[in-house]
C-alpha cells in the first residue's frame, strides 16, 4: 500500500508526463519559488513540491478551456439572479470628475515629481 506522499509523487509524475506529451510547459519548483517571491510569500520546499503539480494541473485545465469555440457565445455583462435571470449592469459612459493629481498624491507614501513611486517588482 502506498503512502499519501508516494501517491502524490506518482500523480505528479503522471501529470508531468501528460503535460509534456500535450506540449504544455511543465511548472517547476523554481517557477513556484519565483511566483512566491513576486507575491511576497514564504514557502517551504515541501510546499513548493506540493504546489508545483497542482498549479501545473490548473494551467493544463486553462489550456483545455482555450480550445472551446466561443465564437457564437454572447459576452456576458453583469451576472445572474438567484432564479438564473440575467442582470443588466451596463451604464452610460459619462465623464465624471476625478480627484486631481494634487489630491491623489497628498496621501501617497512616496510621491516623486507628480507620480506615485512604487517598489521595483521585476528584475
Amino acid at each position: 500500500m502506498r503512502s499519501f506522499k508516494q501517491t502524490e509523487i506518482v500523480q505528479a509524475t503522471s501529470n508531468r508526463k501528460s503535460q509534456i506529451e500535450n506540449n504544455v510547459m511543465p511548472i517547476t519548483e523554481s517557477d513556484i519559488e519565483k511566483i512566491a517571491q513576486l507575491a511576497h510569500l514564504e514557502m517551504t520546499s515541501d510546499e513548493r513540491r506540493v504546489f508545483a503539480p497542482q498549479i501545473a494541473d490548473i494551467v493544463t485545465y486553462v489550456e483545455q478551456l482555450k480550445e472551446i469555440d466561443t465564437s457564437e457565445i454572447e459576452p456576458a455583462l453583469g451576472g445572474l439572479t438567484l432564479e438564473g435571470e440575467r442582470t443588466e449592469s451596463s451604464r452610460a459612459d459619462e465623464v465624471q470628475p476625478s480627484l486631481g493629481q494634487k489630491l491623489a498624491l497628498d496621501q501617497a507614501p512616496d510621491a516623486a515629481a507628480g507620480h506615485f513611486r512604487v517598489p521595483k517588482v521585476l528584475s
